[in-house]
């Protein structure tokens, strides 16, 4: 008792070697720590997993070798000690094939000098080998067991290891014998060949045949549970079973050996072949599973040279907008350019969010799709809905930059808390219990969704989460009677010829525009105008919506990078690049944002401001008829939709929000319970008052560089541009 003990165990099931090693303290004082059997060590501990690989990893002692097991890396093996390499491991390694040995001995002085000793053995035989290095004064178990995970943690110093002796070219193998003449006694390797159909895998031994299916559903590097059928000529024996537990292993061996007419030691050791070749499979499974998908196609050299001088075209945003209208969508130049350049700012560091809110029919999901179709499919996520945590399981790097698309906001109101937290944050992480597949005790489990990600939302809602809201771009799109007869004209004419053909040519600017998405780098981007912006300050909202309008400037500079020159600064040591914003480049963002950004800013969704709008009018054309003051006219909700053409569920939802916000006062009518409403509303000379009138309109201030203000709408002067990032320029005053 107070002693654990590791048997070693050959592939004839013989017991060579027995280790000890005391747990209690101060147990039978004067005896040693360790103990092994009298006499030399004979075999080699876990010699299965040898021919499994040929890079081995090589411990000091068992329980170092079993931390490596636990955390997932099955090629290992052990030696008695730093002077415990015997010839049995030579013979063993020989035999197996085995070209590379991680040395993972300790890192004290006897360790190294194990190591280096070592490395000459192995070189004799023509083996390579590397020196894994732990810190200083530590093994394999203590460095484990203080820097979690494990799994990880090792993996890296594995991939670090140092060369002390390069492995042997591989010589030229012979061509193995058929597998119906090889006696039993040389079934020895492990590495059966093996085909996959579908989600089974068959698996042949001599006269065994092996089927096995459900493997894809173990995506826990502790549990290998799957359905296995043994067939040996008309007769088998199907179990399902965890074949990283002992016991199931033994007991199916011993009931397949009974059934099938077979040693039970024959097939104990086809399950331990099985059990390598298996966790091979299954671990590849999970890293393809959690590698990031890029499914980016590479470009051949015609493509590559059309993208390119799509970028460096001097009217790429003008081009952008034609390519919008040979998709099929006209109008909403403000909206295309806006949701293009969020589009695009999904490569930076802090991502735009737009949401494009219209009436139903009005196009906002024709809109997203024009521009999410402009987009590497590669780069794109797609929702219809989402629920409530289904943000927090995705992969750990399935958003990093790319855009998150719902096409409805009502889709995802569940999600909305995940939504912002991922827009403002940049990453969301969350705790949650499940049970350790391998105890199944519950457990605590995190998970981290990283960002940054682009959100593109749409909506019909005229109420939205104003958390949601005030950390997004609203695009509303153009209700007018033009626009809808620019879309019938549009759509009449895709029944044409002319309209077949230019469905075809559709694809070829999609295909035109991904490839150029595809070439853009994320650089970082400098912006020289940045202390010479003012930005409305009355609301602290606009805190939010300040860095809306310097991400906007950001975004421009980044799709035009292939007309920029790119810079290199030194910071400590290391080269950073960079690109800076231009004149040009601030004026168009400014220009967008004073368009976007207001109604962003209005207290009225757009649909409610343009019934506002639209009441005006029929109150100031029904008051110069009747010649009555605009205080004593009366109007009811049937005068309204007379006048607008629009439904009772629109004009009665936008009217409650008007009276909601004193827009409208509500008097009792004259007959019955009817209500008629009296409008509370002057209609500002400046069409800029019409959102938030407080503010006084959105005025962006930009200075000069003596400091001077010309006005609301002053332009910078790009005679007096500043110069370069880095040099020396005079303060502006304030």
């Amino acid at each position: 008792m107070g002693s654990v003990v590791f048997p070693v165990i050959s592939p004839k099931g013989e017991v060579t070697e027995i280790y000890g090693r005391k747990i209690t303290p101060n147990l039978r004082t004067g005896t040693p720590l360790h103990t092994y059997l009298p006499g030399p060590h004979k075999g080699v501990w876990n010699e299965e997993a040898l021919s499994a690989s040929k890079e081995i990893i090589l411990c000091e002692s068992i329980i170092d070798a079993l931390t490596f097991w636990c955390a997932g890396f099955r090629n290992v093996t052990a030696s008695y000690g730093v002077n415990g390499f015997t010839q049995d491991h030579i013979a063993a390694f020989q035999t197996h094939g085995v070209k590379n040995v991680f040395i993972a001995y300790d890192r004290d002085e006897a360790g190294d000098t194990a190591a280096e000793r070592l490395k000459e053995e192995l070189a004799k035989v023509g083996i390579g080998s590397q020196r894994v290095l732990f810190p200083k004064g530590m093994d394999a178990n203590e460095y484990a067991r203080k820097v979690m995970p494990a799994s990880q943690s090792l993996a890296v110093l594995l991939n670090s290891a140092v060369f002390l002796e390069k492995p042997k070219p591989a010589a030229k193998e012979e061509p193995p014998t058929p597998a119906s003449v090889i006696p039993l006694a040389a079934e020895k390797t492990i590495d059966a060949p093996y085909r996959i159909e579908g989600e089974t895998i068959l698996i042949e031994q001599g006269d065994r045949r092996y089927r096995i299916r459900g493997l894809a559903a173990n995506t826990s590097p502790q549990v290998l549970k799957v359905n296995l059928c043994l067939q040996r000529g008309g007769v088998l024996h199907a179990d399902t079973l965890d074949l990283s537990l002992a016991r199931p292993r033994l007991l199916f061996a011993k009931q397949a050996a009974e059934e099938l007419g077979l040693k039970e030691e024959i097939i104990r050791h086809d399950l331990s072949r099985l059990l390598l070749q298996l966790e091979t499979l299954r671990d590849e499974g999970i890293q393809k599973a959690l590698a990031p998908k890029t499914d980016a196609k590479p470009l051949s050299e015609s493509e590559r040279g059309a993208a390119l001088e799509l970028l460096r075209d001097p009217r790429l945003l003008d081009r952008v907008l034609d390519d919008f209208a040979r998709c099929g969508v006209v109008g909403e130049e403000t909206n295309k350019k806006v949701a293009y350049l969020a589009a695009v700012s999904r490569l930076l560091d802090a991502p735009l969010a737009v949401v494009v809110q219209s009436s139903s029919a009005a196009g906002k999901s024709s809109l997203m799709e024009a521009v999410l179709a402009l987009m590497p499919e590669e780069e794109r996520v797609q929702y219809s809905a989402m629920t409530g945590q289904s943000l927090f399981y995705m992969g750990e790097t399935d958003l990093k930059h790319k855009i998150l698309a719902i096409v409805e906001e009502e889709g995802a109101q569940r999600a909305a808390y995940a939504l912002k937290l991922l827009q403002s944050e940049g990453e969301l992480t969350i705790a949650s219990t499940g049970k350790d597949p391998a105890t199944g005790k519950l457990v605590t489990h995190q998970y981290r969704v990283e960002g940054p990600v682009m959100i593109f939302l749409t909506t019909t809602a005229i109420e939205i989460d104003e958390e949601l809201l005030n950390r997004c771009l609203v695009l509303s799109v153009d209700e007018e009677r033009e626009q809808t007869r620019a879309i019938h004209r549009i759509q009449r004419e895709a029944q044409t010829l002319e309209g077949l053909l230019a469905k075809r040519r559709r694809q070829d600017v999609a295909t035109l525009h991904r490839n150029a998405q595809r070439l853009l780098r994320p650089l970082a981007v400098v912006n020289p105008y940045a202390d010479r912006l003012t930005f409305p300050d009355s609301l602290t909202r606009t805190r939010r919506d300040h860095m809306k309008f310097l991400s906007l400037i950001r975004a421009v500079t980044l799709l035009f990078q292939y007309q920029r020159p790119v810079k290199t600064v030194l910071y400590e040591g290391q080269p950073l690049e960079y690109i800076e914003s231009t004149l040009e480049d601030v004026q168009l963002a400014e220009d967008l944002i004073r368009q976007v950004l207001g109604r962003s800013l209005d207290e009225l969704p757009p649909q409610t401001r343009r019934l506002l709008l639209l009441v005006d009018d029929m109150v100031n054309e029904q008051c110069t008829q009747l010649k009555m003051e605009r205080a004593d006219y009366r109007f009811s909700r049937r005068d309204v939709r007379q006048h607008t053409g629009w439904s009772d569920a629109q004009a009665k939802r936008h009217l409650r929000k008007l009276e909601e916000l004193e827009y409208l006062i509500v008097h009792r009518g004259g007959r019955g319970q009817s209500m008629v409403y009296e409008l509370f509303f002057e209609r500002p000379a400046d069409p800029r008052q019409l959102f938030l009138p407080g503010l006084g309109g959105l005025k962006l201030v930009t200075h000069d560089y003596d400091g001077k203000k010309d006005g609301a709408n002053e332009r910078l002067d790009p005679a007096r541009t500043p110069p370069s990032t880095g040099q020396v320029r005079p303060k502006c005053k304030r």
